[in-house]
């Protein structure tokens, strides 16, 4: 059925689902910034009758004077206490940095949208934009890992510093992956079904850039993987070559598993989290009672209890289970509806009648996103072990909140444009393109 004024367009209900996602994000981040300090005037009420209580048990106005130096003191330590960390609703600064950052992410999604996805797949292989960005993405995961460069955090060196901000370098690997693969796998020369001359090199940069990931953030890496099978299948590679490369696949997932303790503690805590609820077992645990205190309306937005010290990452891995203690059942439908409407627009763009790009591009784009939502849910609920994985457009960030808006934008792009009387032509200048390369060497 073709689109008309009687319904919403795929891009117009991308953009909905888009806002909605970022809305929700900035809400939720605000919330869960907020900490316990007590409220204001039950606090400075407390610390009053304290005060007098004290006062009046003093033997000597020494004494007295110096316990009032003490209470203003402490009085001065709630105020700065309250301004910070605030249980009311109120801006703090992680909440105002959120909304900076979604604007931002919207104005990329929007100006990507507008981009002629298309010029993407122009040229020879050795001249293409993408493989020049998978190039520099490789380089960047590479240098994340030097001492010095990169930044370390909770363990992990997965950050770049730019002064202003900081990006991880991961987050540009697996999104300029997802566009080379759908670029690569949709030009006439590549055969895919080949296994030496075509899935082989296809997976190469994959590969490449995977283990590089790999090395500080397993999560990531696994996503690539997945992602990647599930564009390869789109893209009609053989079963047996998938199954080919599967097997040494998953020895090299395991071996890096069982190579870092901290992946096998959190592999043996998920099966039994409360053998170690204070160590390895206590986020699912946490993050559990965050689900059954929620029930279906949820305690409201702002009155969570298990983002007060209790719940960790909850501005970031775990943040849906802080939406479903304050929004309830209610707060987790909407959050995977509006999933499922990213992914209802990307599945009916493959299905239209596009360019192999497109429809590749497309499908590669979704299936990151619902990929990763999928995974960041099912580590909330304790479907799944721990993983440190971002829920897209909603966890706290600001490099990658942009870049997966530049990918959606770029999702926006194909639904808005058609280029189907293009396709032919594009496919002929590779070839012309790749015939002078060999021509030259």
């Amino acid at each position: 059925m073709e689109d008309s004024i009687y319904r919403l367009r795929h891009a117009d209900v991308l953009t909905l689902c888009v806002m909605g996602l970022l809305a929700l994000g900035v809400v939720m981040v605000q919330s869960a910034s907020m900490n316990a300090t007590g409220a204001l005037d039950v606090r400075l009420q407390e610390l009053k009758g304290q005060r007098a209580a004290a006062v009046k048990a003093a033997g000597s106005a020494e004494e007295t004077a110096r316990l009032n130096r003490e209470f203003d003191a402490k009085s001065a330590d709630i105020y700065k206490a309250f301004q910070e960390r605030p249980t009311h609703w109120y801006w703090t600064p992680t909440g105002m940095k959120q909304l900076g950052f979604a604007i931002l992410a919207m104005l990329t999604f929007v100006a990507l949208g507008f981009f002629d996805y298309s010029r993407l797949a122009r040229g020879a292989v050795w001249r293409n934009p993408v493989v020049w960005l998978v190039v520099l993405a490789a380089g960047a995961c590479a240098a994340v890992l030097v001492p010095g460069i990169g930044r370390e955090m909770n363990g992990a060196r997965r950050w770049i510093s730019l002064g202003f901000t900081q990006f991880q370098p991961s987050e540009v690997g697996k999104w300029t992956l997802v566009v080379f693969l759908a670029y690569f796998i949709s030009q006439r020369k590549v055969q895919l079904d080949r296994f030496w001359t075509g899935f082989v090199p296809t997976l190469v940069p994959v590969g490449a850039v995977a283990l590089l990931v790999v090395i500080q953030d397993f999560g990531t890496a696994a996503l690539i993987g997945l992602c990647t099978v599930a564009i390869l299948l789109a893209g009609r590679a053989k079963l047996w070559h998938l199954g080919l490369m599967a097997a040494p696949g998953l020895a090299l997932a395991v071996w890096f598993v069982a190579h870092k303790s901290y992946r096998m503690k959190r592999m043996t805590a998920f099966l039994d989290p409360y053998a170690d609820p204070q160590g390895n077992g206590y986020h699912m645990i946490q993050s559990l009672l965050s689900f059954s205190t929620g029930g279906i309306f949820g305690r409201g937005l702002g009155n969570g209890v298990q983002k007060l010290g209790y719940l960790p990452e909850d501005t970031t891995d775990f943040i849906f289970a802080v939406i479903c203690e304050e929004m309830g059942l209610f707060g987790a439908a909407l959050t995977i509806a509006l999933y499922c409407g990213i992914l209802y627009v990307a599945w009916q763009i493959v299905h239209q009648a596009r360019d192999g790009f497109g429809r590749l591009l497309a499908f590669g784009i979704g299936a990151m996103i619902g990929l990763q939502a999928l995974i960041n849910i099912a580590v909330a609920t304790v479907s799944v072990p721990t993983k440190g994985m971002s829920l897209p457009l909603v966890s706290a960030g600001g490099t990658g909140l942009i870049i997966t808006c530049a990918a959606l934008g770029l999702l926006h792009s194909v639904a808005r444009h058609r280029h189907d009387a293009e396709v032919e032509a594009r496919e002929a200048l590779w070839e012309t393109d790749s015939l002078a390369l060999a021509s030259a060497l």
